[in-house]
């Protein structure tokens, strides 16, 4: 009788510690939302939970299920997009590297994730080794590109001379060579305008932390050659930005595209004829400014690319010069289509006003020339109102840049302590009523911040919160942007990890052709989605209602949330190698 008891009491204690481990290996709750890739030790460690009713949390070790902390959820916090609820799990205290998931009594448990020293290190790395995968005219072999790889497409050796970019010695239907650069987006066409914020963005992290980059592998043919792999990856869209620029007058063509956008076919399938389009102001200021940051960088590695940093200096003067001769040349592809065969109905990227990008240009010639002259009437005397930088605004990048040589600027204090007040003041407005945000981030307080490329907008504050950071120091500043990286890697209405290749519940089906007729179920890796756009211009079915900060879907056809575009990436690129090379001086 006794034994009898004995295996009873056995085979319950056996069924209750399965019943246990089965609670514990439940699938991981929607309700839970944070950074499904992890948190520095010493870093801010934040959760937000959905729903009313629950009061207490627990951080519990990934593989022994103890219990390493409880905490009490905040108040309530109402969206003002949606009116859901949501109170926040502050687990900051949880200091001790390892893997953890988070478990809300009654709701359910998280997702694992990482506390450690250089936890992002694998998102920063991915999200620039995107630009690889989106180089044009060269093989993707399987060595650099895993089981992404691919054959050439676009060698663009033959490309023909649109009617509205003729020119004294460039007859319509001419053929020039501009090969290499980067598919802008989910096409496979390459924009002057576009790679100019994208170079400007990927440029100035590597001047704001060039020791980051001295061992940051991302596993590209030119990896181990002396050079970073940051401005290896620049070098391949710089040279083909060089063969964009009208030799005989300075001028910088506007894109190189096909008249019609390609379908849904490998860029090795693409065969449709390419053509260079309309020289203008913003096109060639944007070139400027790139070429004369590029003439600073690489004039310190003239010993591997002999020549490279003279050739962009004089390309910029060149393009200056053009852009003085020319000043109010604007791209209006409607226009355009009225005077001139065939018909260019690719990505317009077409600008109204050019004043920033002569802000942008100006301060990039005056920081390699240290000469006032490219300053003059670009109206920097005055203090300025700082707004995000977006393909279209570029003059915040002009801002950066002098505060970046402020220091070697110092007689130049009238000019820039207005930009750091500008700077400072805009990241000020960005942490008001921080503490009342449902995620608790500085992303989405307004409905605005969910426009086209939603998920950009959230870098580029976390970028300005790290400027402001250098600027005084103050490290609710580092917080609040460490916040947005949160936001974009899984804490935010929507649940999802905006960079494809990461997270519980990532992105499989972006807008992208190569990640759609590859025929692998996973999407090209380190791409950063859109994100939510409420606006939903591509009327793709799969939405899950218009409220702003959850209008996105997991859908190749939705264009408007889930494309991927260079110039969302790159600030990707900034604001995690960023926080990673601060976290990691701040051990």
């Amino acid at each position: 009788m006794k034994s009898l008891l004995n295996n009873i009491f056995l085979l319950a204690g056996l069924f209750a510690a399965a019943s246990s481990n089965l609670s514990f290996a439940q699938a991981p709750s929607g309700a839970i939302h944070l950074n499904q890739i992890g948190f520095y030790p010493g870093g801010t460690k934040i959760a937000a939970i959905s729903g009313d009713e629950h009061s207490s949390f627990e951080v519990r070790d990934a593989k022994s299920g103890k219990i390493v902390f409880k905490g009490k959820l905040g108040s309530s916090r109402t969206s003002q997009h949606s009116g859901k609820v949501t109170k926040i799990a502050d687990f900051s205290g949880v200091k001790k590297a390892g893997n953890y998931i988070i478990e809300v009594p009654g709701l359910g448990r998280s997702a694992p994730f990482r506390i450690a020293s250089q936890v992002h290190r694998e998102v920063a790395e991915a999200s620039l080794k995107g630009f690889y995968y989106q180089r044009a005219s060269i093989e993707l072999p399987e060595k650099f590109a895993g089981k992404w790889a691919r054959p050439a497409g676009h060698p663009d050796d033959k490309v023909l001379i649109h009617a509205s970019a003729v020119s004294q010695n460039r007859a319509e239907n001419a053929v020039i060579s501009s090969p290499k650069g980067w598919y802008d987006a989910g096409d496979y066409n390459k924009y002057i305008v576009n790679s100019g914020i994208t170079m400007g963005t990927l440029l100035s992290l590597y001047e704001d932390y060039p020791a980051y980059f001295e061992n940051f592998n991302t596993n590209i043919p030119e990896s181990n050659n002396g050079v970073p792999d940051l401005l290896d990856e620049v070098i391949w869209n710089l040279r083909w930005m060089l063969t964009m620029q009208d030799p005989a007058d300075g001028g910088v063509y506007h894109k190189l595209t096909n008249p019609r956008f390609d379908g849904m076919i490998m860029p090795g399938a693409a065969k449709n004829p390419r053509y260079v389009v309309q020289k203008n102001t913003p096109a060639t200021l944007d070139f400027v400014a790139v070429m004369a940051q590029s003439a600073r960088i690489f004039k310190s590695f003239d010993n591997k690319f002999p020549g490279l940093a003279d050739s962009c200096t004089t390309a910029a003067v060149k393009g200056w010069e053009w852009a003085k001769k020319n000043p109010k040349i604007l791209y209006n592809q409607n226009e355009v289509n009225k005077q001139f065969d065939p018909d260019i109905v690719t990505g317009a990227y077409g600008d109204r006003d050019a004043s920033d990008e002569w802000i942008w240009a100006g301060a990039e010639m005056y920081a390699l020339t240290r000469k006032k002259d490219y300053l003059e009437g670009l109206g920097l005397e005055s203090p300025q109102t700082m707004v995000l930088p977006t393909w279209s605004q570029v003059k915040t990048l002009g801002y950066y840049t002098l505060l970046r040589f402020s220091e070697d600027l110092k007689s130049e204090g009238q000019l820039t302590n207005p930009l750091k007040q500008a700077v400072t003041n805009y990241a000020g407005t960005l942490l008001t009523d921080l503490e009342k945000q449902p995620y608790n981030t500085v992303m989405g307080k307004e409905a605005k911040d969910y426009a086209w490329g939603s998920s950009s907008v959230a870098a580029n504050q976390g970028i300005a919160l790290l400027y402001a950071y250098r600027i005084t120091k103050d490290r609710k500043y580092r917080d609040a942007s460490l916040g947005n990286l949160d936001y974009l890697l899984g804490r935010n209405a929507t649940g999802y990890c905006f960079l494809t290749g990461f997270g519980s519940k990532r992105v499989m089906h972006p807008h992208h052709r190569p990640s759609i007729a590859d025929g692998i179920e996973e999407p090209v890796p380190g791409l950063l989605s859109g994100g939510p756009n409420p606006a939903q211009q591509d009327k793709c079915a799969g939405y899950p209602n218009k409220f702003a900060d959850e209008s996105f879907t997991d859908n190749d056809c939705s264009y408007a949330s889930n494309e991927i575009a260079i110039n969302w990436n790159a600030p990707m690129v900034y604001l995690s190698a960023a926080i990673e090379a601060i976290m990691g001086q701040e051990k």
